[in-house]
């Protein structure tokens, strides 16, 4: 096979495997996108669940257990949960953050836990563990997306 027949435009490539011999589009194949939207939704809710549910098991009981200890660990240490506040709007994209963790920061939130101790000296651990712990979980869920589309 020479250069021109290996990398011509007849050569299988992600730009060219949607064209038939005859040069016409074919539908790509659909993507079922309740069901990755609702692997997203779980994904947030709880970490790790979008990804059981994708049939990732383990992965998604590692992302559970570093994700869920992190954030215990950050209560536990005395850290806050955001919430936003009038007048700073930083404390908005803390509280995207934080929030980013899904149904333990509502948990949390409505025990009327995670309001931190500012006294305490592991009050910007607790911070930072809380506020990782919320983000992290939002990267996994891009993952979880991209299991669910079939990428990984």
């Amino acid at each position: 096979m020479t250069a021109p027949e290996k990398w011509g435009p007849k050569a299988s490539s992600p730009d060219n495997d949607s064209l038939q011999s005859t040069g016409e589009a074919v539908e790509a194949s659909p993507v079922d996108t309740i069901r990755v939207l609702v692997i997203c939704v779980l994904g947030w809710a709880m970490p790790g669940l979008g990804h059981l549910a994708s049939g990732r098991i383990l992965r998604g009981v590692f992302f559970a257990v570093i994700i869920l200890t992190l954030f215990v660990a950050g209560i536990a240490l005395d850290g806050q949960i955001y919430e936003p506040e009038r007048g700073m709007p930083l404390s908005y994209l803390a509280t995207l953050g934080s929030a980013g963790i899904g149904l333990p920061y509502v948990i949390i939130h409505a025990l009327g836990l995670g309001g931190g101790d500012i006294r305490s000296g592991t009050f910007e651990y607790g911070n930072t563990f809380t506020l990782v712990a919320g983000l992290l979980n939002l990267l996994v869920i891009f993952d979880a997306y991209d299991v669910a589309l079939g990428r990984r």
